[in-house]
């Protein structure tokens, strides 16, 4: 089963002229897994996490596509029903813990509205259960604190006790550990994939962080340009890329590097698209492209659905170099 089905979703922004950050996205989350979506700043990583929600802001305009999540059609969801929707399937953690929590709140009371709002217990013993279950040190103190008075770390945890609280059938992780030390880092990566792993929830991660999306995800979608350009399982999409920029990508991962080895970068930067890509939005920075890659907007491409003319010959050549570079 699915539980979230995007289709051809595209979504520009009102201005001067307009900015299309999505561009025909196509991506599918099997009930029950953890997919990682990975990607350049700008590659539109966060305005799909918002435009699943319809958290997009105003200025925002959705072009074409839709969001089935469950089989329902999120995108034309009246205002009940998306309060509903919000309540009963979705959750998400910011990447900034103390930012995503009210700061006039004690976290209890915070707790407790989230629990009362889902007909739960809310009493203070059910508060120091769900704060001990994350782990939290010393929970009944923690939870008569104001949100400014703990660690980055303890309201990442609190964050999450209130996302997992309600079990929600999908959660959207953007970048939660990102503003973490790694000690801290490796903790609530391992507890936010234990409590999605135990209430059965499909988890949409996103990252910056390669080595972690393929230690602890079931799958990956690279985006790029607001295009989803390979999605399969994520060791393979990271260690045998099929398209070029999931290749480029994998390359600037410091853990893959020798000693004494330079890290390559990705040359020039993410393109601005102001209507839909007539071409590769890549083929500027691609060492792979050809002249028709400028003129071709590339098509899904075997069971990878990699975005790129030259899928075979680039898929064989990132299996040659893995299989070298692990000798």
């Amino acid at each position: 089963m699915t539980t979230v089905r995007i289709t051809d979703l595209a979504l520009e922004f009102a201005g001067t002229s307009p900015v299309r950050a999505l561009d025909g996205v196509d991506l599918e989350v099997p009930e029950g897994t953890a997919l990682a979506i990975v990607g350049e700043s700008g590659s539109g990583k966060s305005t799909l996490a918002s435009t699943i929600g319809r958290l997009h802001p105003r200025s925002a305009r959705i072009v074409s596509g839709e969001v089935l999540v469950h089989g329902e059609d999120v995108l034309s969801l009246s205002d009940r029903a998306l309060r509903v929707y919000r309540r009963d399937t979705l959750a998400y953690v910011a990447q900034d813990p103390i930012g995503s929590l009210d700061p006039t709140m004690r976290i209890g009371n915070q707790l407790k509205l989230i629990l009362r709002g889902i007909g739960d217990d809310c009493s203070p013993r059910r508060q120091v259960e769900l704060l001990d279950g994350m782990r939290v040190a010393d929970p009944d103190r923690v939870r008569r604190l104001y949100p400014h008075q703990v660690s980055g770390g303890m309201a990442q945890r609190v964050a999450i006790a209130m996302a997992m609280c309600r079990r929600p059938k999908l959660l959207i992780a953007d970048e939660p550990t990102a503003a973490l030390d790694s000690q801290v880092r490796e903790e609530v990566i391992r507890l936010l994939f234990a409590q999605a792993k135990e209430q059965g929830t499909t988890l949409l991660w996103l990252s910056h962080d390669l080595p972690a999306v393929a230690r602890w995800c079931d799958d990956a979608a690279v985006m790029y340009a607001g295009r989803v350009v390979e999605q399969g399982g994520a060791s393979a999409v990271l260690g045998r890329p099929a398209h070029p920029y999931s290749q480029a990508l994998a390359a600037t991962d410091p853990s893959r590097a020798r000693r004494g080895e330079r890290l390559t970068s990705i040359p020039g930067s993410p393109p601005v698209l102001e209507g839909a890509s007539a071409g590769c939005a890549f083929a500027a920075r691609c060492a792979h492209r050809i002249d028709l890659c400028h003129a071709v907007r590339p098509e899904p491409v075997g069971a990878r659905r990699s975005l790129c003319l030259r899928s075979p010959e680039v898929a064989s050549q990132g299996t040659m170099q893995h299989e070298g570079a692990s000798v």
